[in-house]
């Protein structure tokens, strides 16, 4: 494996860590800076944002720079924008750093997969993203628990400052090993994004990542508040609970992905969202007792992230038919969807705690990914309508290329 793919690694496993331990810390930070839980969610909604219009936006206006250039850029201000937040003197300019910290996010996952690739042989391409991609899930298994322990042992300024010595290394360890000179075709303009967003077929997928991811994070958002001042979970016990919840969520990554190839996306979709509404309608309920909430959590974590293979499948899949030309850009707005939901579910999920309660985000964020299912018996059945779309709306067999 060469070193500069475990450099690329190391700074995914850096920048997964930032996005999610903040769901540790809500309560830590609300304390500490003075606001309300749902301000304090703001910092999440408004990280996802800065991923979103970053990713396309930073992009296609960095096409021209050298790609190892491009990539210490990022690493300098992911780390710039974590320190600013160890540095942080009160919320707006923790709000800064993480509107930084999320531009940064973005571009690193737009151009990462072409540096990956770049580095090993073509048949070995795929393996070479998701050994990349691993970064986060482990940042999911480890990063953000362990996070999440240091911010409330130490304080949460803390964590970010140890986020930005990671910063530091995945640095160090692109600029000695990443290659310098590493060919890369323009990246899409703006235009040609915009292009894309033309087609229905592919804005109703879109719909269904934000609606589908923006229902669970209406809820997990403000997991540690439910943990701590529902299910009774100590500030100290509730990195442990995100442990086994990033285990979950590894476990079940894996599973959905094989559940994309035996059913296709659609029928994995359809069972994955159906079960993550009724985990969530069943938190709702169970989370006051300790341990049937501990239960519920880890059903929660194999079907919380199980749906992103489906759907990256499923909008290759589509862009292959409606957009031939430019099936990375459709990919690579997906991942913008599933920021947008991000923040959108966690805005609705800080209005929701302020007006109506933290219990309140479980069922409602079920009923909006009911919605998302909707979306996608309606897919599907667009799909069925199209004799060239029709296979691979259910089956696995033309996958194999797109997967």
């Amino acid at each position: 494996m060469p070193l500069a793919l475990l450099a690329l690694t190391l700074s995914a496993f850096a920048i997964g860590t930032t996005e999610f331990v903040i769901v540790g810390l809500i309560p830590t930070i609300a304390s500490d800076l003075g606001v309300s839980l749902p301000s304090a969610g703001l910092l999440v909604s408004l990280y996802a944002l800065g991923v979103a219009i970053g990713a396309p936006l930073l992009t296609a206006l960095t096409g021209k720079l050298p790609r190892k250039i491009l990539l210490l850029s990022l690493m300098v201000l992911f780390t710039a924008g974590n320190l600013l937040a160890w540095q942080a003197p009160g919320y707006e300019s923790l709000i800064a750093a993480r509107i930084v910290t999320g531009l940064a996010h973005g571009v690193f996952f737009s151009i990462g997969s072409t540096i990956a690739t770049s580095l090993v042989s073509k048949e070995k391409a795929a393996s070479a993203i998701a050994i990349m991609f691993t970064g986060l899930t482990v940042a999911l298994v480890t990063g953000v628990p362990l996070g999440t322990f240091i911010g409330q042992h130490f304080g949460w300024r803390e964590t970010f400052l140890a986020v930005s010595v990671l910063g530091v290394i995945a640095f160090i360890g692109s600029l000695i090993f990443v290659p310098r000179n590493i060919a890369h075709s323009k990246p899409a303009s703006l235009l040609q994004q915009l292009a894309v967003l033309k087609q229905p077929r592919l804005l109703l997928v879109y719909a269904m990542t934000a609606v589908g991811y923006g229902g669970s994070f209406i809820a997990f958002t403000f997991l540690a508040p439910i943990l701590q001042d529902i299910s009774g979970f100590s500030a100290g016990a509730v990195s442990l609970v995100l442990l086994v919840y990033g285990v979950s969520v590894a476990v079940g990554n894996i599973w959905g992905g094989k559940l994309a190839d035996q059913r296709g996306p659609i029928g994995a979709l359809k069972l994955i969202f159906a079960l993550l509404a009724a985990v969530l309608l069943l938190l709702s309920v169970t989370a006051s007792n300790t341990w049937l909430a501990l239960l519920t959590v880890l059903l929660w974590g194999a079907v919380a992230f199980g749906n992103v293979p489906g759907l990256q499948v499923y909008v290759v899949r589509q862009a292959e038919h409606y957009t031939p030309q430019a099936v990375d850009v459709a990919s690579g707005l997906n991942i913008a969807a599933f920021n947008l939901g991000i923040a959108g579910g966690a805005w609705g999920g800080g209005l929701i705690v302020e007006h109506l309660g933290l219990i309140h985000t479980a069922w409602i964020g079920a009923l909006v990914v009911l919605v998302a299912l909707a979306l996608t018996y309606w897919s599907g059945r667009l799909d069925r309508n199209n004799p060239a779309m029709a296979v691979s709306a259910e089956g696995s067999a033309p996958l194999a290329s797109a997967n």
